[in-house]
């Protein structure tokens, strides 16, 4: 488990120069002869009764292909990761203001978008439960069967009340998390293509094709096998495209009009009707003995989550899960729910609910270090998990010192840091630290499956085939990396196949920070038996033994001392084995042998430090340095790994400083970017550190893991941290606005 050469560790991605240069083709871009093209009516209230719906003028435009409605689904009127509870199209209620209930095709997006203007719906307008408290009130009215509770979840152990009362100092605080919206670049959109035999191919950017073939099967009723999902490349996806989003209303179109169907949607209708990060409301209780110990922690989680289920009940789980973070505390008691509401529908983002429980629990910990007169750093050493402890729920974890680890690197640079100097009355500095862990893969009790195919096809290429998809976060690369490093061919002998499900086998979604590791793991399982197939065949027609022989670049090499030799190609090797060499593995996602429901097994770390500058005359927070030490195992490409960190700082930095989906009465008031403001260059360092720990504990078998959500955990209590060393208010809501920061420094309410 090397990847210490420089060419490796720094290799470009395969699609780098594509994408930076503006030429590549993403699957919106598809132009399809005889393609019509579809627009989708949404509600345009947050709850209402469907009273009448008529299509008949819609229907009388010229050049107006098809116009479809919940009567036009022949399987499945629903859909949802989890529980299929949200309409496909709505018929008798509406509960959010991206509910569907008609779709139109036609020849030019202009005139689609015309004929939904003339689709007549008369609602029935119901009082709109647009937030957590109007959806917990004894009255309420029920937007789902089983009422406004979607789901709970708990962890407990020890004596709580008793050992509050042992405790010195006892913090308590309320923390506000807002809703973000992902901010991917590319809009939800695709063609889908009706073929002659009576299959669809849908090309359209998912993470989870084969999830997405499931759930289309039983919406259009036909078998998953007439299903093709081509879902690589992606602009972006961050969780936001883990759910079904347009993906029916183009198959039920094409369908209908038996022609390729394209739908992109604009940004307004995508802010509209996409899933978004859960906004929480989260109540913490920590206490400590007088030496730093910490000996009790409470934690209430409200989740809301909005319409619909998508996986919410996951993500909620997530939260109770990390809400004890990396420390040891004897006594915990954790509480969640999640709720349903007329607000937009709230589902997976990266972090998936360990970004809010963070930014409360270090808050706590830094509280309660001041309550103390501790130094943080200290405060955070002397509660840490051992190596071999349990895990936050109590379940077996793989042996890990990477809380301690990342710590130690953070308190290294705190050390060094020297506070900068302004020449500016009116602007102050402060730095902040705070430490992370987060559980890869999809956790206990939930079907985690991964796998992947090695085969040597007819034109000399060594064909690496995955279910994953490419979302821009550089999964190419690892898979080139690592099957370089394992087989020791060239890259030129390299074929890549991801992201179609009709050429891939299945190796799970492309979330929770797994492809890394499953590539990882399947190569293990693939290269040997591969290698040895491939060999065995190259001394057969060679004569020469079997150890003296090696994979290279182009074929097989006899090893000499004096320079190996070429014995025979790959291309030649392909020629003479029959039938095709291929090599399949299927496993699943390691898990902890304790059954926790959602418990992870495997943990990545981080630890995060923040410096701000604060300007005292109109509030602004800048962010000046944010550096992170990362322990995730080894690094397969460098280029990638800092990619990751730096970019999930960048997207946490927002959800910290700027970025907050504003619902007001069930309506989005941020409806583009012109008002949702996200980070740019200007806002975030000219330099930020990365600090790989590559360490893992020697009978560690598990190989790399990924960092596709570690670096946006810990940004947020570092710089709130920041915040208060600087102004010397305890931050409790995100985000930091200029005008909280004003009100602060005018002596305003901190809870206002």
């Amino acid at each position: 488990m090397s990847f210490d050469t420089q060419e490796k560790r720094n290799r470009r991605r395969p699609d780098g120069k594509e994408k930076v240069s503006g030429t590549l083709n993403y699957l919106t871009d598809l132009d399809v002869p005889n393609m019509v093209y579809g627009k989708i009516l949404r509600s345009p209230h947050p709850y209402a009764k469907i009273i009448k719906l008529s299509t008949d003028k819609a229907e009388q435009l010229p050049g107006v292909h098809a116009i479809i409605t919940h009567k036009d689904v022949p399987g499945l009127n629903g859909f949802g990761i989890i529980m299929p509870d949200q309409p496909v199209f709505c018929h008798d209620v509406v509960r959010y203001v991206g509910d569907a209930v008609a779709a139109v095709a036609a020849d030019s997006i202009e005139l689609a978008a015309y004929a939904l203007q003339c689709i007549e719906v008369e609602y029935e307008v119901l009082p709109v439960i647009d937030s957590m408290e109007k959806a917990l009130a004894p009255d309420a009215l029920a937007l789902h069967p089983g009422g406004n509770i979607l789901h709970q979840a708990s962890h407990e152990r020890g004596e709580v009340e008793q050992s509050f009362q042992q405790c010195e100092v006892i913090v308590e605080e309320t923390y506000e998390l807002p809703r973000q919206v992902h901010g991917y670049m590319e809009t939800e959109g695709g063609v889908v293509v009706p073929e002659l035999n009576g299959t669809i191919t849908v090309y359209i950017g998912t993470q989870h094709g084969f999830k997405d073939q499931f759930q289309l099967s039983r919406i259009l009723n036909l078998p998953q096998e007439s299903i093709r999902i081509v879902s690589s490349p992606m602009g972006g996806s961050f969780g936001g495209k883990d759910e079904l989003n347009v993906q029916p209303y183009a198959a039920l179109l094409a369908l209908k009009t038996k022609r390729p169907v394209k739908i992109h949607q604009t940004r307004s209708e995508s802010i509209r009707s996409s899933i978004k990060r859960h906004p929480m409301t989260i109540t913490m209780k920590t206490g400590a003995d007088a030496a730093g110990n910490i000996l009790a922690h409470e934690t209430s989680i409200l989740a809301d989550t909005g319409a619909y289920s998508t996986l919410g009940p996951a993500v909620l789980d997530f939260s109770v899960e990390h809400a004890s973070g990396p420390y040891r505390i004897p006594s915990v008691r954790t509480k969640g729910m999640s709720v349903l509401t007329n607000n937009g529908v709230a589902g997976e983002f990266r972090g998936f609910g360990g970004n809010q429980v963070t930014f409360a629990l270090e808050g706590q910990i830094d509280r309660l270090a001041d309550a103390l007169d501790i130094n943080p750093i200290e405060m955070r050493r002397k509660n840490l998990r051992n190596p071999s402890d349990v895990g936050p729920v109590g379940q077996r974890i793989a042996e890990t010192n990477g809380a301690a680890l990342v710590l130690e690197e953070i308190s290294n640079l705190q050390n060094q840091h020297s506070k900068p100097v302004t020449n500016h009355k009116h602007v102050v500095t402060g730095v902040g630290t705070a430490i992370t862990m987060h559980g890869g893969g999809l956790g206990y009790g939930r079907l985690d499956p991964a796998g992947g195919r090695l085969s040597l096809q007819r034109n000399g290429k060594i064909e690496m085939a995955f279910g994953f998809e490419e979302a821009g976060q550089g999964i190419l690369t690892v898979i080139e990396t690592i099957v370089l490093e394992e087989l020791g061919c060239g890259v030129d002998d390299l074929s890549i196949v991801i992201g179609d499900t009709s050429h891939v086998p299945a190796s799970g979604s492309t979330t929770a920070s797994r492809g890394t590791s499953m590539v990882w793991q399947a190569l293990q399982n693939l290269k040997n038996p591969f290698k040895q197939k491939l060999i065995e065949k190259a001394a057969t027609l060679s004569g020469i033994h079997q150890s003296e022989l090696r994979m290279g670049g182009g074929g097989i090499f006899l090893i000499h001392e004096k320079g190996d030799q070429p014995v025979v190609t790959y291309l030649d090797l392909a020629g003479s084995i029959e039938p095709k060499l291929e090599v399949e593995t299927s496993f699943d996602f390691p898990t902890s042998p304790d059954p926790i429901e959602g418990g992870h097994f495997l943990y990545s770390f981080s630890g995060v430090l923040a410096e701000v500058e604060i300007n005292m005359l109109t509030g602004k927070v800048r962010l000046t340095q944010l550096d992170q030490a990362i322990a995730a195992g080894p690094v397969i490409n460098q280029n990638g790994y800092i990619g990751q960190i730096e970019g999930g700082g960048v997207m946490a930095a927002g959800y910290t400083l700027m970025e907050e989906a504003i619902m007001k009465h069930g309506h989005y008031l941020t409806t583009d970017f012109d008002t949702y403001l996200m980070p740019g260059v200007s806002d975030v360092p000219l330099a930020m550190k990365t600090i790989p720990i590559e360490t893992l504990p020697d009978q560690d078998s598990y190989g790399p893991r990924g960092v596709g959500e570690i670096g946006t955990v810990g940004v947020a209590p570092a710089i709130a941290n920041a915040v208060y060393d600087a102004i010397g208010v305890r931050v409790h809501q995100l985000p930091i606005s200029p005008e909280w920061v004003l009100k602060q420094l005018k002596g305003g309410n901190d809870h206002e």
